[in-house]
């Protein structure tokens, strides 16, 4: 069956349609290339046909990019170099047709999708709320390579398009049309005649109206100096010199200025590039692993009930996240109990804030903003929870009081509401253990914030039921997380193995070494904040009171510096109480280190360490109590341990995740290095036995 459908109207226009067999969304790929050519040459050669609209046969999305798999077999850069070739050749012949050509846009329009309307002469799309448009490569290492690096500055200004591409944020409807993407905005039901009226006209392609300001900068030499050079000065703050790929999009945009021919030609060569470097084989994988989650349910075969009425207990600042993610995204009714009405308004509040600014960006209507705001509700009793599917708590981190939530909701609604609990540190065991159906007894473990972090931990208790699993996993997919399934026990996975890299960092702290001298160290490898500045985001509070636990499960090798005890006697909670291991005071808030956090801990700092040994010391543990998870079964495979790492407390995303980490290091290399720190500095660093096994048998995660 072929991808694409050509049929020609009575007034001379063109419908071409295209629609890949067998598959949800429309992606480009390079055995395309005949056919394309074929009817290419069959609208240039048909005197009958006067124009060419583009549409999708796909519903609800115009083309998703280019098949990422395919650059799998590219194995030198001239082979991918030649790929980033042949789609330019394709889409240049689009630009260079004297026949109009028009994108009719439905849906998303990312990638390699936006870079075939980008070489139409107009486009058009609909106002639905799943339309997008963009060039989301970097986030898997690469730029766009078929000519986007070069079309989108020439449509919407250099700055314009620098951003949407190192970003990788695509545009709305409504900011498409404002940045000049689109000609027009129509709804769904008259997106085919809007497209019919503009291929009536000349082939025009457009370019960008510019401010003064803009033309300065952008068309004359000396401007353009001083914006790439200030360009590439933000990127390589962000990066740390990480990521290559948005270099080279700086770079491919440069040299389109200088001459048309040598910005396509950068472009194809440093696409070459790029599709070989390691940073962009891991970042595919995460890719393909995450596209392969969302397909796969809780329990295999399993079928999850529906769940269309939530109710959250607890309205602080995690119940507010949950509230907002269950209303605007996973779209049901939500009932948020509280104990007091300022609980109540506080989650709220947390809806409205972030509500409140997509309308300021245009990203929403208010009516929209109205009707979501209207699925949550709140009460002070279990009024209105009778019928609710499900029940997440994310009260204060007491099992006495989370059990006293369950005994409430098996008391107030039906008999097979499922109860969800947020905890971060309570086994679900615990929670589960005086309950009269158990098996409806389930952890969701969200990430602060929640309408931010992706990650959502699923957490059975031996006794809970298969179908509970599913149905679990199936909300928080609705909710727009990616979970991951865990084995219940202290710290579940992902507290589990940052709980020693945070100590270690606290124990360096301890011998000396500057608390800023840390992070920063961190963040350069390509953690996206330092140990201290996440315990200050946090909540030194909340980051501490999981050690007891976990030490309480595994044993010393948890331990953390009694000195610490200090911090909480200070009031020192972080951010949240603006005093912490930061200064929270002046226009540096959050910046500099309180420098009075050295004398309650009893310590004069001095530079000690290289960032390298800080790296290896806190790293080292966590890659260690990673492959014991998966040796105790707490993960499922490598895979969910990678993703739950990058997703849940940022591994550098370059890195492919803690599992491919190892693998790309050598077992070999890992198992020598915690020896090491074994003899020469403490017992924890001793390797797990999974890891010894591994190297004795020559053996990879993946």
């Amino acid at each position: 069956m072929s991808a694409f459908e050509l049929k020609t109207r009575e007034d001379g226009i063109a419908v071409l349609t295209m629609d890949v067999p067998n598959e949800s969304m429309n992606t480009l790929k390079a055995d395309f290339g005949e056919e394309i050519t074929s009817i290419l040459n069959t609208i240039e050669n048909d005197e009958d046909i006067k124009a060419v609209v583009i549409v999708s046969g796909k519903k609800d999305s115009f083309v998703a990019g280019a098949d990422i798999s395919m650059l799998a077999n590219s194995e030198s850069e001239s082979d991918a170099e030649a790929l980033s070739t042949q789609g330019q050749q394709v889409f240049d012949r689009i630009e260079g047709m004297r026949k109009t050509f028009v994108a009719a846009i439905d849906g998303p329009a990312l990638g390699g999708g936006l870079e075939l309307a980008l070489a139409c002469h107009y486009r058009v799309c609909t106002d639905s709320d799943k339309t997008q448009l963009g060039l989301p490569e970097v986030q898997l290492g690469l730029l766009p390579g078929s000519g986007g690096t070069q079309r989108l500055p020439k449509l919407i200004g250099v700055q314009r398009a620098l951003k949407m591409m190192l970003t990788g944020s695509p545009a709305r409807a409504k900011q498409a049309k404002k940045y000049g993407i689109v000609d027009d905005v129509v709804p769904k039901s008259i997106l085919l005649e809007a497209a019919i009226k503009l291929a009536n006209k000349k082939p025009l392609t457009g370019a960008a109206k510019k401010s003064v300001t803009d033309k300065m900068l952008e068309d004359t030499g000396f401007g353009r100096k001083i914006l790439f050079k200030k360009a590439r000065e933000q990127t390589l703050a962000k990066t740390k010199g990480n990521y290559p790929a948005p270099m080279f999009i700086i770079d491919s945009i440069e040299a389109g200025l200088e001459n048309r021919s040598k910005g396509y030609a950068t472009e194809a060569r440093l696409f070459g590039k790029l599709v070989l470097t390691k940073e962009s084989k891991q970042l595919r994988e995460i890719f393909f692993a995450t596209t392969d989650m969302k397909k796969e349910s809780g329990v295999e075969g399993v079928e999850p009930r529906k769940v269309e009425k939530i109710g959250v207990l607890g309205g602080g600042l995690m119940g507010g996240g949950i509230a907002y993610v269950s209303a605007s995204k996973a779209k049901v009714p939500v009932r948020v109990k509280d104990i007091s009405e300022n609980g109540i308004a506080s989650a709220m509040k947390y809806s409205y804030d972030i509500l409140q600014k997509r309308v300021k960006k245009r990203i929403l209507r208010s009516s929209q903003m109205q009707k979501q705001m209207a699925n949550i509700t709140g009460c002070l009793d279990y009024s209105g929870y009778k019928h609710i599917d499900m029940a997440i708590e994310a009260v204060f981190e007491s099992v006495e009081l989370k059990q006293q939530m369950v005994a409430d909701i098996e008391q107030y609604c039906d008999e097979d509401t499922i109860f969800a609990s947020n905890t971060s540190s309570i086994p679900i065991r615990d929670i589960a253990a005086k309950a009269k159906r158990p098996e409806n007894v389930v952890g969701l473990h969200y990430f602060s914030p929640v309408d931010k972090m992706p990650l959502a931990e699923v957490i059975p208790h031996p006794g809970t039921s298969e179908t509970v699993i599913s149905s679990t996993v199936a909300f928080a997919k609705k909710q727009g997380k990616t979970p991951i399934v865990v084995k219940d026990g202290a710290g579940f996975y992902v507290n589990r193995i940052l709980a020693p890299y945070m100590s270690e960092a606290g124990f360096i702290v301890m011998e000396g070494q500057p608390i800023d001298s840390i992070d920063k160290a961190l963040v350069d490898f390509g953690f996206p904040v330092g140990a201290f500045k996440l315990l200050d985001e946090v909540g030194i509070d909340v980051g501490t009171k999981i050690i007891p636990i976990l030490k309480a499960q595994f044993g010393e090798r948890f331990s953390s510096p009694n000195a610490f005890d200090k911090l909480l006697e200070n009031d020192r909670k972080g951010k949240k109480n603006k005093s912490g291991f930061y200064s929270y005071k002046g226009k540096t808030a959050g910046k500099d280190v309180d420098s009075s956090v050295y004398d309650l801990l009893g310590i004069s700092p001095v530079t000690k360490y290289t960032d390298a040994t800080i790296v290896e010391r806190c790293l080292l543990l966590m890659l260690n109590e990673a492959a014991r998870c998966l040796e105790e079964n707490v993960i499922r495979n490598p895979r969910d341990g990678d993703i739950g790492a990058i997703f849940g407390i940022g591994f550098p995303p370059f890195l492919g995740g803690p599992f491919r980490y190892m693998d790309e290091m050598g077992v070999d290399s890992i198992v020598e290095r915690l020896r090491h720190y074994a003899e020469v500095y403490d017992e924890k660093y001793k390797p797990a036995d999974i890891l010894i096994d591994m190297q004795n048998n020559k053996k990879t995660f993946y």
